[in-house]
């Protein structure tokens, strides 16, 4: 047990949440009404999800072990400190895709058709911060992943013209994960420099990167309001990103280029809340509109 908590705080494991919800999303809008729920679609995907981001934090843990063994701010992370081994945490990562790929077995032949494509991006991700600045939105992409595996594993289809609203949805989440990525990554520029790392604070400075994540969550913004639009989502969808795009504001209001001392509120906590303010006002708006 001290073995399992040590892992799972390793890997952030209750920052699910910032995804899981927009996974939700998709699955909730393929269905379309509550005639059309199967409730296996929602255990398989949780699982799916879950399996997913174990796998992803694992390898980029078990990836840049070295990387942040010389990172002030990283050296006491578990594999570093001895807490737990490298090759535990590889053989947990391996674990865990296996399972993501039996559950998307188990959802719909599309989705196990994709799993290869997904792995490229799950295991990939943590490697392109060595050679490109456009690391954030390979990542955010990756994440975006989810509410279009959701949507594929409730329809079974992906490049129809009523699949449309996936795809804002994965754009959406992009841009959203790839703008509080670029946030988080202001606190490392000294020692990503120092380490020959690419990130868009390196390549750019802290100021404009601030920048280009404010441009990021409008870009959320923007694409979330189109999804509403194309599926004819009511108040309560509205309601919700206007409170995403408050949260937003207070995100970027606590962040300055000459203070980042509360960047973990920004980044953890105001996160989770605008995952769950949008999933709750859709469902909302779903179930006040059936």
């Amino acid at each position: 047990m001290p073995k399992l908590r040590t892992f799972l705080n390793m890997i952030r494991f209750e920052h699910t949440i910032f995804a899981l919800p927009f996974a939700y999303l998709g699955m909730l809008l393929a269905w379309d009404n509550w005639q059309n729920a199967n409730w296996w679609d929602f255990i398989w995907i949780t699982v799916a999800m879950a399996a997913a981001r174990t796998a992803a934090m694992a390898i980029n843990r078990y990836v840049d072990r070295t990387i942040d063994a010389g990172n002030p701010r990283t050296s006491g992370r578990p594999i570093q400190a001895g807490a737990i081994g490298a090759g535990t945490v590889l053989i947990s990562a391996i674990i865990s895709l296996c399972i993501l790929a039996f559950a998307a077995w188990m959802l719909d032949p599309l989705s196990l058709l994709l799993f290869p494509f997904a792995l490229l991006f799950l295991v990939g991700y943590s490697y392109t911060k060595r050679f490109t600045w456009m690391c954030h939105y390979i990542l955010g992409f990756t994440d975006g992943l989810a509410p279009m595996g959701a949507w594929v594993a409730v329809r079974g289809s992906i490049f129809t013209v009523d699949d449309m609203p996936a795809w804002f949805l994965m754009a959406a989440v992009t841009f959203w994960i790839s703008g509080f990525d670029i946030i988080y990554a202001c606190q490392d520029v000294t020692f990503d420099k120092e380490a020959g790392l690419y990130s868009i604070p390196v390549r750019f400075g802290t100021k404009r990167a601030l920048r280009v994540a404010a441009a990021s969550h409008v870009a959320t913004m923007m694409l979330m309001i189109s999804v509403g639009l194309i599926v004819g989502l009511i108040w309560p969808y509205w309601l919700g990103l206007i409170l995403m795009a408050l949260l937003f504001i207070y995100e970027h209001s606590l962040i300055n280029p000459d203070d980042l001392s509360k960047l973990s509120i920004a980044f953890f906590n105001v996160n989770g809340y605008i995952s769950v303010v949008v999933f709750v006002a859709t469902f909302s708006a779903i179930l006040l509109g059936s």
